[in-house]
């Protein structure tokens, strides 16, 4: 048994190149683009964002969480995650590299559940790059928790009518296609009383109420949707997958979406370590370097030493994922990584803030986006309580309750056990 911790060598050069590629042709595109990486491109955008997705697409790096049969490489999770981490630094590095959410979960939804007339006008174009999607999934009333879903779909001859109200529906405003999660069996309970359903943006009755931004956004850049489907009609052939098999559906794109997701969280937090670092080398105060303070120096052991703790855990994660390909044997992982992401930005960053002092807290330096990240990190693919409620369960099945009145550590209990098996030995040893 050994432990290697090395990346096999070509594969290293293909990470090598998207670190260097990333740092000195994406990141300009994130200081003067940082709310348009949904947008649809507009002609200036075309002519700089093509060329660099074909390089990628040149050095087969394009995505990679696909199979071959739809243009990627068909990656494991655990190559998906060193990838994931330097995108993590970037905001338009993963469309770039074909791999953004929500337009990643999606087009593998339709690559297993969709017709191919619907692959022809919807997942090839996804693919490309040309178009992006929205998931249609929580609800005002209940954020992600479907057992209080109230959007019907009822079945009406060949079609289907949608009714009721969606929030929080990420990019819907430029989306050209949304995955709708709908109850259509409300006495069959959640887990089989849902259905998915591909909605094109422009069928009557999607309205947009209003397009909500997140704390630190422009008011005109709000890209989370609060949805009203007013009797949105759309043919059964348009259902993704059977009917009340939703969670089925849905569980094709999220296991290894939270590796991924843990990654760039990574990369983000990697990042403001670097300018933490930067900064307690570059300020003096008192007559000496921040980075000669002692408080200092433990922002920067304290940090370090928690992005490669959290770093070995997620690969490790991911490295179980590709060794035994059964996500529920590894569930209880993924859920601890998922839980761990907002706390290490919270920490990590909330440091780098705080030696930048004021400027830390200025819109001259992206770490507040970086530091109020935590919050979206913390409920998306479900909230992190939820998380650590199922990371326990799964957990405490591996221990199990004393038979008898002492704990099995009871030191005198122990003792007892302890001198009546060293005094058998001492007979059997004459």
């Amino acid at each position: 048994m050994a432990y290697d911790f090395e990346t096999e060598p070509e594969f290293q050069e293909k990470l090598d190149w998207m670190a260097a590629f990333v740092h000195e042709e994406i990141e300009p595109l994130d200081l003067l683009w940082p709310h348009d990486v949904y947008k649809p491109l507009t002609e200036e955008k075309r002519k700089l964002i093509e060329p660099l997705q074909q390089q990628v697409r040149e050095q087969e790096l394009w995505a990679c969480h696909l199979g071959p049969d739809l243009g990627g490489r068909g990656y494991g999770q655990l190559k998906l995650a060193l990838m994931n981490e330097i995108l993590g630094r970037s905001l338009w590095g993963p469309r770039i590299f074909g791999t953004q959410a929500p337009d990643t979960g999606n087009a593998e939804i339709l690559a297993h559940f969709g017709t191919e007339e619907q692959k022809a006008r919807y997942l090839q174009p996804l693919l490309d790059g040309e178009i992006v999607s929205c998931y249609s999934m929580t609800e005002p009333q209940g954020g992600a928790d479907p057992g209080v879903f109230k959007v019907r779909a009822e079945r009406d001859g060949d079609e289907w009518v949608i009714n009721g109200w969606k929030f929080f529906s990420s990019n819907a405003r430029w989306a050209s296609f949304l995955i709708v999660m709908t109850v259509t069996d409300p006495d069959a309970g959640p887990y089989q009383g849902m259905t998915m359903f591909l909605v094109p943006r422009e069928t009557p009755g999607v309205d947009i109420e209003r397009n909500i931004p997140v704390f630190g956004d422009p008011e005109e850049e709000g890209s989370h949707a609060l949805i009203h489907y007013d009797n949105v009609r759309v043919p059964d052939t348009n259902r993704l997958g059977g009917v009340g098999q939703a969670f089925a559906v849905a569980q094709t794109r999220l296991g290894g979406g939270r590796i991924h997701h843990a990654m760039r969280t990574i990369g983000n937090c990697a990042r403001a370590f670097d300018m933490m670092c930067e900064r307690v080398l570059s300020r003096s105060t008192k007559g000496s370097l921040l980075a000669e303070k002692q408080f200092v120096q433990g922002y920067v052991a304290d940090s370090w030493a928690e992005i490669e703790q959290y770093r070995l855990l997620v690969l490790q994660t991911a490295w179980k994922i590709d060794k035994y390909q059964d996500y529920l044997r590894v569930r209880k992982d993924i859920s601890v990584v998922k839980v761990l992401a907002p706390k290490l930005i919270n920490d990590v960053v909330g440091r780098a803030i705080q030696v930048h002092g004021a400027l830390g807290t200025s819109s001259e330096l992206d770490l507040g986006r970086m530091f109020i990240r935590q919050f979206t990190v913390g409920f998306s693919d479900g909230p992190s309580e939820v998380h650590k409620v199922v990371a326990a369960r799964q957990i405490l099945k591996d221990h199990q309750a004393t038979a008898g009145l002492w704990p099995t550590e009871h030191l005198p209990t122990r003792r007892v056990e302890a001198r009546a098996y060293l005094d058998k030995r001492l007979a059997e040893l004459g």
